[in-house]
Formats: C-alpha cells, sequence, structure tokens
C-alpha cells in the first residue's frame, strides 16, 4: 500500500524548475505591470511622444555624423567608457584610431564651420571610408573626449549599449544606433511636456495636444536629440521635474511623489550638470509642498521633504567627492561659473541681464551694436544647426517675428482671462519661473567667463530647452487666447505652423551639407 499510495502522488519538480517558474512569473508580472502603466498613459501623449521621435529619427539621417556641436567629443567619452569602462582623463582632443579614421575620412574639419563645402558624397568617397573603418582600427582612445570631459556619465553610461550593439558593425553603425537611443528621449521630453501642461492647465484638454504636439515638432529638439549629445537626456528630464512638480501642486506632495521627485532630480544632476540651473526652483516647490503637507500632518511633510532632497543629495556628494580625488573641480564646469573672483558680482549681475534682457538706464553696453534678446536668442531659436554654422537667410527671422508677437498677445489675452486663478497660483509660478531664472543666471554666468575677449559665449538656445515644458505651456495659453470658439482653430494652426517650421528647418540642413 505504501508503494501504491507513493506512486499516486504527483512528481514534484525539481527545485531549480520551481526557481526557474517563480522567476519567469516575476518578469511576467513586471512585463503586465509596465504595459499597465504605458496604457494609462493618455493617448494623445503616446501621439505626441511617436511624433518627436520619429521626427528626432529623421534628424539623425540628415544630420551627417559628427556635424553637430561637440558630437565628436560625446562619441569619445562613450567609446572610452565602453571600451576601457573608465572615465575620460584629459579635454584634449585626441581621440581613438577608429574616430580620427572618420574624421579624417567625412573631411569633418573641412565641412565643420565652411558653409560653402559640402559632406562627402561621390561613390569612391564613401567606399575608401567603409574599407577604413572596416580594417583594424584600434577603438581605444588615449582618454580624451575634449569638452564632454568634465560632464557626469549616467548619459554616456547608457551610451554604452547601443554602441555594443553595433560594435558587429563599423562605428558609423554604432553612431546611427547611438543617435536613435537620443531620439527616444526626444519621446520622452514631449510626453512630459503635455502631461506637464495636462497638470498645470486642466481647463481645455483640446489644447494638451497642441503643447505636446508643438514640442515634439520643435526643430531645435529634434537636431539635438538626433545627435549624441547629453542635452537630449537633459531635456526629456527636466520635462519630467517639471511634469512631477505640477502634479504635487494639484494633488499634493505624497511620500511616492516625493520618492519620484528625487530620483528624477538625480538622474537630472547625473546627465548634465546644467540641470543645477533648475535645483533652486525645485526647492522652493519642496518647501512650498512640504508646508501644505504639513497643515495636517508634520511627520509626513518632513518624510517627503526629506526623501525628496535626501534621494538626489547623496550620488551628487558622492560625484563631488570623486572629482576631488581625481583632481578635478567638484562640480566640473559649473564650479567656474560660480567662482566670483573673475570681475565684480555687479558687474556680472549686469552681463547677465544684458545678455537675455534689454539693457536698463545706468548699465554699461555689454553687447555694443547687438540686441541679444532678438539677435541671440530669437533668431539663433528660428534656426541655426550643424556647428552654429547653418543659419536660415535673414529674411526669415524678420518673419518669424511676425507669428512670436501675435501668439505672445493671445498667450497675454488668455492670462488675463485666468488672472483670478493666476493669483491662487503665484508660488506655483514663482518655482517654475525660478527654475527659469536659474536655468538663465547658470548660462550668462558661463558666458561671463570669456568676457571681455568675447561677449555672447554660450548664446546657444539649446541651453535653455530645458524650459521646454514652459514653452508648451505658452502655446496652450496662444490656443486658448483665441476664445472658445476659435481656440481649436487657432491650436490646429500653431501645430501645422510648427510642422511646416520643422520640414523647412530640415530642408536647410539638406541643402546646406548635400546640395
Amino acid at each position: 500500500m505504501t508503494g501504491l499510495a507513493a506512486a499516486a502522488q504527483p512528481a514534484q519538480p525539481p527545485a531549480g524548475a520551481l526557481e526557474g517558474r517563480a522567476s519567469g512569473g516575476r518578469v511576467k508580472s513586471a512585463v503586465r505591470r509596465t504595459l499597465g502603466a504605458v496604457r494609462r498613459i493618455p493617448r494623445a501623449a503616446r501621439i505626441c511622444a511617436l511624433i518627436a521621435f520619429v521626427n528626432a529619427a529623421c534628424w539623425s539621417v540628415i544630420t551627417p555624423p559628427f556635424q553637430a556641436a561637440d558630437e565628436p567629443s560625446h562619441f569619445a567619452y562613450v567609446q572610452q567608457l565602453a571600451q576601457t569602462g573608465t572615465l575620460p582623463t584629459s579635454s584634449n582632443y585626441a581621440f581613438s584610431e577608429d574616430e580620427e579614421t572618420a574624421l579624417r575620412d567625412l573631411h569633418q574639419s573641412q565641412v565643420q564651420w565652411h558653409p560653402e563645402v559640402h559632406t562627402i558624397g561621390s561613390e569612391a568617397e564613401q567606399q575608401l571610408l567603409q574599407e577604413d573603418l572596416s580594417g583594424s582600427v584600434s577603438r581605444t582612445g588615449t582618454g580624451d573626449a575634449g569638452v564632454a570631459t568634465s560632464q557626469p556619465p549616467l548619459y554616456y553610461a547608457l551610451q554604452t549599449i547601443p554602441y555594443g550593439l553595433g560594435s558587429v558593425g563599423t562605428l558609423l553603425d554604432q553612431l546611427a544606433l547611438m543617435r536613435l537611443l537620443s531620439a527616444l528621449m526626444a519621446g520622452l521630453t514631449a510626453l512630459f511636456a503635455y502631461l506637464f501642461v495636462r497638470e498645470a492647465l486642466p481647463g481645455a484638454p483640446w489644447a494638451w495636444v497642441v503643447g505636446g504636439a508643438s514640442v515634439a515638432l520643435t526643430p531645435l529638439l529634434g537636431f539635438i536629440s538626433g545627435t549624441v549629445n547629453p542635452d537630449a537626456m537633459l531635456f526629456a528630464v527636466s520635462a519630467a521635474i517639471f511634469y512631477l512638480l505640477a502634479r504635487a501642486f494639484r494633488r499634493g506632495l505624497t511620500v511616492n511623489l516625493a520618492i519620484a521627485i528625487g530620483v528624477v532630480t538625480a538622474i537630472g544632476l547625473l546627465t548634465k550638470l546644467n540641470f543645477i540651473g533648475l535645483v533652486p526652483g525645485i526647492i522652493l516647490a519642496l518647501i512650498v509642498l512640504a508646508r501644505r503637507v504639513a497643515r495636517t500632518s508634520r511627520a509626513s511633510a518632513w518624510r517627503a521633504l526629506a526623501l525628496a532632497i535626501g534621494i538626489p543629495a547623496v550620488p551628487v556628494c558622492l560625484y563631488i567627492l570623486i572629482n576631488l580625488f581625481s583632481n578635478h573641480r567638484g562640480l566640473g564646469v559649473v564650479s567656474s561659473a560660480i567662482d566670483l573672483r573673475h570681475g565684480s558680482v555687479f558687474h556680472e549681475l549686469s552681463y547677465i541681464w544684458q545678455f537675455f534682457l534689454p539693457r536698463l538706464p545706468g548699465m554699461h553696453s555689454d553687447f555694443p551694436g547687438v540686441f541679444p534678446p532678438i539677435q541671440i536668442w530669437f533668431d539663433r531659436s528660428v534656426g541655426l544647426y550643424g556647428w552654429l554654422d547653418t543659419p536660415f537667410p535673414g529674411w526669415v527671422y524678420n518673419l518669424a517675428l511676425i507669428p512670436a508677437v501675435v501668439l505672445t498677445l493671445l498667450a497675454i489675452r488668455a492670462l488675463v482671462t485666468i488672472r483670478a486663478t493666476l493669483r491662487r497660483r503665484l508660488v506655483e509660478l514663482a518655482a517654475y519661473a525660478l527654475m527659469g531664472a536659474g536655468v538663465l543666471f547658470l548660462v550668462g554666468a558661463d558666458s561671463y567667463l570669456a568676457f571681455p575677449a568675447q561677449a555672447g559665449t554660450y548664446g546657444e538656445p539649446r541651453y535653455l530647452l530645458p524650459m521646454l515644458p514652459l514653452l508648451a505651456a505658452a502655446l496652450v495659453l496662444s490656443a486658448r487666447g483665441a476664445g472658445r470658439r476659435w481656440g481649436p482653430v487657432a491650436g490646429t494652426l500653431i501645430v501645422v505652423m510648427f510642422l511646416a517650421y520643422d520640414g523647412f528647418s530640415q530642408l536647410q540642413v539638406v541643402a546646406r551639407f548635400y546640395g
């Protein structure tokens, strides 16, 4: 009987099989949760993200290899990390044999800054390039990564994934895959821009698409995110922090939301040091939000505030210690920007003001013959690609002033209409304004380091793109400013305008490099 009973028992699978099933179950559960989270994202937001990704992918195809600002340095950083597992140690420009060969055969230095010179196009030139890259050239550099050396490693560490996937091909295959990862980050930027206006301006759902789609079609976002550049990830992380703060202002600072804000802030600080410009506004927002929570629970308020600030503080302190022990500045290039020994504080503030705004009476003119708000920031925002050597004809910038003025007037009209709501949300608006002011101050302070030898260094609108969610909000207000009847029509025209603007920008780049 005992033997029959034992035979009747179902066979037990081996312990390893049970562990395998449990592990597979956990993976399936994680996949289901991820898919569920994606399904909860509004369909319109996902469409905006897809548009941004496709747009940036198109830019990645039409922009010749290494013909975007600092891309050779950023690629060298990734290659150094992937090939040796170590960070770059020098800001010199002696790259690996592989990259130097590509730069030579692409005639990169001859094309760069010379609009009259086009990229290679003959079959013989392309065949020589492929043969040289397919040969026995070393992919290990000397530790040089140019201007990228001072930046944190997170973006570059992520880029080692497509770099490794493309290692079976040539450097150009690796570069193409790496650019696609940046394009995915453009999709995240548009996604979070949509979600930000959804939280910050909940009154008109149709207008959220105007903000998200316009950001997705912004040419400068597509251009930068179509190259290997940590700015692509910076834009996405910045848009995410704007969204999380807007959500907290609308729904309250919960522990989970505080953790999310802390994690995203840490990611931003480890992506590119420019994110530091957003930190003062983030801290102000967290203090205000924590005080609101303290009305009902002081313990919850302190816990949320400690998590939101403490989580990013740990990796940043570690990064500073690593830099100090490596005989580098604690905060890299930002350490120079906050060094007040260069000139007087008052003159630096005057310079930064004039760099972005009209000069006030009594200020010494630091930009004689130039009006920076228009000639640097507006004109270059309209279109300046490649190595800042691919502009539009002059008349295009003058023409672009017309829709800019119309959109501004419509946005002001919308603000007047909702002025009562604005008064109730002044603190929230102050936090966003401080985030924007922090970005401007950081860029202006960096520019001041080269003054008076040079005026207007870092006058590149890409440095302002961490504030893209605010542009989305402004465009939403412009559409709403047309009124309830004409608002959807105005919103449609805004999106169509950005689509045409993006298309003409791409054609301009094609004409510059291939025409």
